[in-house]
């Protein structure tokens, strides 16, 4: 089995800072592309930031210049630093990873249950 365990969430003022960490355990043989998504009350799942291999570092526009994306390969671990937050960030944030896990002979995407992050303005 593969799990990733998002934790950082939590409630901020408006301007403030929080930083996420997702920790991806289990059978995996190899990453490939690991990123953060998130899903606000009535809205979509939308990409925020994402670490490919193949693509570097992929940023949504409303994040650029504030939000930023790293990894740790030797740990398996994903972080979110989120600086100047605003009340529109507020959303559910969801670790996504896309692996070869020793359960499978293909690469699949995994999720990670999610970390409640709210903005207060």
């Amino acid at each position: 089995q593969v799990q990733l365990v998002e934790s950082g969430g939590g409630l901020v003022q408006a301007g403030g800072s929080l930083r996420l960490s997702c920790a991806a355990s289990g059978a995996i043989v190899r990453i490939n592309d690991m990123g953060w998504y998130r899903q606000a009350p009535g809205k979509q799942r939308e990409l925020v930031a994402r670490s490919s291999r193949g693509e570097g570092i992929i940023y949504a526009d409303s994040v650029k210049g504030r939000f930023t994306i790293s990894r740790d390969n030797a740990k398996n671990l994903l972080y979110l630093q989120m600086n100047n937050m605003k009340p529109e960030n507020a959303a559910v944030y969801y670790c996504n990873a896309n692996l070869l896990s020793s359960y499978s002979s293909r690469d699949s995407d995994y999720w990670g249950q999610g970390t409640q992050v709210t903005v207060s303005s």
